[in-house]
């Protein structure tokens, strides 16, 4: 797979693209792993690691996600490679899921981004009620 650089010069497999040119993969890739349920969906199974967890399990511990969300959350994160999925030959078949090596390199940068979000939620919630023209609550 090619990348993009600006001038629309294609670059060779494994060299940084241009998030900014409309036909960079990087793009989609963000899209992907930017969502709240991969961000959620990392964080259970890395707390997991090395462990799996079922699809059932990884429901229960994501409150408010449905099973159709979870399922194609799962599906792209398995076709991405940052996800392993497991099928056992039972009755009805049991399925498990673990993060791979790479899945396990995105946890610290989504780690990172959650703390930075908690933090600052505060300053976000005092920006968006001045802009609403709402009063604020809290000094």
């Amino acid at each position: 797979m090619t990348t993009s650089r600006p001038g629309g010069r294609d670059q060779r497999p494994g060299e940084r693209g241009d998030l900014l040119d409309p036909r960079c993969p990087t793009r989609q890739l963000l899209d992907r792993i930017g969502t709240k349920w991969t961000s959620m969906v990392v964080k259970v199974l890395a707390e997991e690691d090395p462990g799996e967890l079922r699809f059932a399990e990884l429901r229960r511990r994501i409150p408010g996600i449905s099973q159709k969300m979870l399922s194609v959350t799962l599906q792209s994160l398995v076709r991405d490679g940052l996800v392993a999925r497991r099928v056992e030959p039972t009755v009805p078949p049991a399925v498990r899921y673990r993060l791979t090596e790479l899945g396990l390199s995105l946890e610290g940068p989504l780690a990172a981004l959650r703390v930075w979000a908690e933090t600052h939620m505060p300053e976000i919630d005092r920006s968006n009620q001045i802009a609403d023209g709402s009063p604020s609550t809290s000094a």
